[in-house]
């Protein structure tokens, strides 16, 4: 059986004015620079961990009318849980033993233990005070931070068993290695020897010695002079140099760490890249954890760290990010990782991942929670995250149905606003088909706070559809009042462009790709052919009990006939055709683009913008 921190409250720490954010045992926390990801580490820190030392006036929230708090206010609640990290009525007895009398139970009788720690200025001294309290119950979030504490049940212990271990952004091991307070240096510090094994280790040592001065004559030729020095002792001293450590407590001050792809030919961290460099930073944490834990089991004593990695993936490359993903998740204990990397966001856990934006300058937070069903939560993760994780870090979504659409809305974009698409954080997304294919993408919008637009083709079973599954996710009547929904008139894209006076754009494609002969081509070979079958609105045959298709004959000396062979031809090479189309868009002026290109633009110019 095993604890959890399962849920935290912060209130009046940086860009958080009041937040509640649920963790599993492994939390990883996405979003764009500046959503909070940092602060809610520093804010468990500052709870369970040593961050007091470190506050400063600018950890104290200021609000939009630069107020500041009076004070900063973390509430974390402790629970037991199962070895599957579900949780159960009651903390094992070393636990019971650890938390002593602030283990609470709940009405249900679930055990609990609630710790409150609160930073104020000290206004006599200077500084700050911190202070920490066990509390009674776990109030509903309206009004948390209002519940006051009562001074008899401060906390004036550490709870060893319950460690905060940062890792912070910036990590290098080859720097590391100097600082007696890294994580390994404390291994070193650690180091011990019983007396018989340091007497034979040292003699090893001093016969290395020896032999490293007599066999190099400049070492030699060293120790001889400076043997002179015993005319100052009446003859009685005696040189001794030592390329090696003389003595084991002496190691560590020359512990080196070198890594090749063979004992041999391996080299000193320094000259390795800072990824190699930062992700054995990042092992040397877990070993070090892995010590400490056996040191608590030789003690009988609980141990239950709180590991906080902070963009872990910082220089390593993809298949790199996903090892060290899997050896975080591997460790004892409860694990935070706060990310900007969409391979870690797709390898997690989909009820791992905590989205963190903020908005009129407070932080806010989502996890996945509508995307329940089993097939729901499959195509979220294999067609979304898995496939275009980016997208977790958008400001905003456009989802579109084709490829034409995906590769010329972001070109026109640009025509429009005089900026890319990336610079202000929009995805451009085509879900390749319509319908069905929007739902996984809005569950993930919806549940993430995420902001998204549909630019949509206009068939009316198209419509019906997309209308189906937005209200699903959004609501009932939420369609209809949508401003974040264009569609299109009865066509799809290319069909309204030719509609809408671009023919000259998509005939300019085709030439492009095929020649100015194409239509003409076209037309000609294929007039009087039958088109695709399509199910007719009949009864089912009497004979085979089918249902009935039927094909129409071509006929494109009718009105609208050129267009429909245009329509054709797109069709038969869409790839090719999508981008000589958006290349000739990217051509028009602001004041010449579609209007219902216009009309999404300036929508999403009204909600992000």
């Amino acid at each position: 059986m095993n604890i959890l921190v399962d849920q935290v409250r912060i209130a009046g720490f940086r860009g958080i004015a009041n937040l509640e954010i649920s963790l599993p045992r492994v939390a990883v926390l996405i979003g764009t620079n500046n959503s909070g990801k940092t602060s809610i580490i520093k804010a468990l820190q500052l709870a369970l961990g040593d961050y007091s030392r470190f506050l400063t006036e600018e950890d104290f929230h200021i609000d939009g009318e630069d107020h500041g708090s009076e004070s900063i206010i973390v509430d974390v609640r402790i629970v037991a849980t199962d070895e599957h990290g579900n949780r159960v009525q009651a903390f094992e007895a070393e636990w019971i033993e650890e938390f002593e009398d602030i283990i609470q139970s709940e009405a249900d009788g679930h055990q609990l233990v609630v710790i409150r720690t609160k930073c104020e200025r000290d206004k006599v001294k200077g500084g700050f005070l911190t202070s920490r309290f066990w509390m009674e119950t776990w109030p509903d979030f309206e009004g948390w931070a209002d519940v006051k504490v009562i001074s008899s049940r401060q906390i004036r212990k550490r709870y060893d068993a319950l460690p905060f271990i940062s890792i912070d952004a910036q990590r290098d091991i080859h720097q590391e290695l100097r600082e007696k307070t890294s994580y390994i240096g404390k291994v070193l510090s650690s180091i011990e020897y019983d007396e018989k094994d340091i007497e034979e280790l040292e003699k090893m040592v001093a016969d290395i010695n020896e032999k490293a001065v007599a066999k190099s004559e400049p070492l030699s030729e060293l120790k001889t002079h400076l043997d002179s020095l015993s005319q100052s002792f009446e003859g009685n001293g005696q040189t001794e140099i030592t390329p090696f450590p003389k003595k084991i407590r002496d190691l560590s001050k020359r512990f080196t760490v070198h890594f090749g792809e063979h004992a041999s030919n391996s080299f000193s961290m320094e000259y390795h890249g800072m990824g190699t460099r930062s992700w054995a930073s990042m092992l040397t944490v877990k070993a070090f954890t892995e010590l400490s834990s056996k040191k608590h089991e030789l003690e009988v004593e609980p141990f239950f760290p709180i590991i906080a990695a902070e963009e872990p993936e910082a220089h390593l490359h993809p298949n790199a990010q996903r090892a060290i993903y899997k050896q975080l998740c591997e460790t004892k204990g409860q694990v935070l990782i706060s990310t900007h990397s969409p391979y870690l966001a797709a390898i997690a856990k989909q009820d791992q991942l905590r989205a963190l934006s903020k908005k009129d300058g407070t932080t806010k937070v989502k996890a996945l929670i509508s995307a329940t069903e089993p097939e729901d939560l499959r195509k979220v993760h294999r067609e979304v995250i898995h496939s275009r994780g980016d997208i977790l870090f958008a400001s905003a979504i456009v989802l579109s149905e084709g490829e034409t659409e995906e590769q010329s809305l972001p070109i026109l974009f640009e025509t429009f606003f005089k900026q890319m698409p990336f610079e202000t954080g929009i995805n451009f997304v085509g879900v390749n088909g319509s319908g069905a294919k929007y739902r996984p993408f809005l569950l993930l919008a919806h549940d993430f706070g995420i902001p998204v637009y549909i630019f949509s083709d206009g068939e009316e079973k198209t419509v019906r559809e997309l209308r189906k599954h937005y209200e699903k996710v959004f609501g009932e009547n939420s369609f209809d009042n949508a401003n974040n929904i264009v569609i299109l008139d009865n066509t799809d894209f290319e069909g309204y462009l030719l509609n809408s006076g671009f023919v000259h754009v998509i005939e300019n494609a085709i030439v492009k790709v095929d020649g100015e002969e194409k239509i003409d081509n076209w037309m000609r070979k294929r007039q009087g052919t039958p088109t695709k079958p399509i199910r007719a609105d009949k009864p089912l045959c009497e004979k085979c009990k089918q249902p009935i298709f039927e094909s129409e004959l071509r006929d494109y000396t009718q009105d609208g006939g050129r267009n429909k062979a245009i329509l054709e031809i797109l069709d038969s090479k869409k790839p090719m055709y999508a981008k000589a189309v958006a290349e000739e868009l990217a051509t028009l002026s602001k004041s010449d683009l579609p209007d219902k290109v216009i009309q999404l633009f300036e929508e999403l110019q009204a909600g992000v913008q």
